[in-house]
């Protein structure tokens, strides 16, 4: 079966996405159990979700103007 993969989101957005909620959550944890070290992992993490789902959206639109499947 031959999939287009220009129709699927990049990886690193869906990564990116995944370590954004990730953080949301462990900061929520951090400030329910009083941990700021896990608080503000929590929104390190959210950073370089938010990072890495740009890089990937850029990614996107490259493919999108170029027509490539890579």
């Amino acid at each position: 079966m031959d999939h287009d993969k220009s129709a699927l989101p990049d990886d690193d957005r869906v990564e990116g996405s995944m370590k954004q909620t990730g953080g949301e959550i462990k900061e929520g944890a951090g400030k329910i159990l009083g941990d700021e070290k896990m608080k503000r992992d929590g929104q390190a993490d959210q950073a370089e979700g938010k990072i890495q789902n740009a890089w990937g959206s850029a990614k996107d639109k490259a493919r999108e103007v170029t027509g490539s499947d890579e």
